[in-house]
């Protein structure tokens, strides 16, 4: 079971200089070791591995491997509800397991609550385009939407509909409890977009695409 990192990681600031991940500076024109962790791992949908978060802070692999271990112990050790584990070959942040059961309720509780501007808006690409992939509807959206696409699965309006035969990508689909929400018998009834759309919508596509 894992979650969006969401934090205030101000509340573990006390802890970085004491197990080491702060001591490494990116220097005075940039963020240090510690925020560039994690900054990246606060996105990431899969493990990332040292050598990749090494390239792209432009450090050395020992230092990176030592601030993100840091890191781990300093969460450990202040009873976070979220932990940075190493699994498969990278690194990413998971709820704690003791938590994780809070955080399903909170999910599948909160069904009955309105959704957010965000899961809306995912939500509408996923039922005009399904079957489609995360990164699609992360290009339409224009920000990524993983976590929003989780929310959505374990609500029940969102299902996996296989993987895209081009890239494995998994693909994603509305649900007959999507279906039964806005009480609609199929999606035939879903309302035209075209009055919607805007005039270059054939400029937009073919950028979606090439992103995607």
């Amino acid at each position: 079971m894992t979650s969006d990192f969401t934090e205030d990681h101000g509340a573990g600031q006390h802890g970085a200089g004491q197990h080491g991940a702060g001591q490494h500076g990116a220097g005075q024109h940039g963020p240090g070791l510690r925020a560039s962790l994690e900054a990246i791992l606060l996105v990431a949908d899969e493990p990332v591995p040292e050598v990749l978060i090494a390239q792209i802070l432009e450090r050395p692999r020992h230092v990176v491997a030592e601030g993100i271990r840091a890191l781990a112990q300093e969460y450990t050790d202040d009873g976070r509800g979220f932990d940075l584990r190493e699994i498969a070959g990278g690194w990413r942040f998971y709820t704690r397991e003791d938590c994780a059961p809070l955080v399903e309720r909170f999910v599948r509780d909160g069904q009955e609550v309105r959704l957010t501007q965000a899961a809306l808006e995912t939500l509408a690409v996923i039922a005009y385009r399904q079957p489609v992939s995360r990164a699609r509807v992360s290009a339409v959206r224009g920000v990524n939407c993983d976590g929003v696409i989780r929310t959505l699965v374990l609500r029940g309006l969102v299902e996996d509909s296989g993987t895209d035969q081009e890239t494995g990508a998994i693909l994603y689909r509305t649900t007959g409890y999507f279906l039964e929400r806005l009480g609609m018998a199929s999606l035939d009834e879903l309302p035209d977009l075209a009055p919607f759309l805007p005039d270059n919508i054939e400029d937009i596509e073919d950028n979606e695409r090439t992103r995607a």
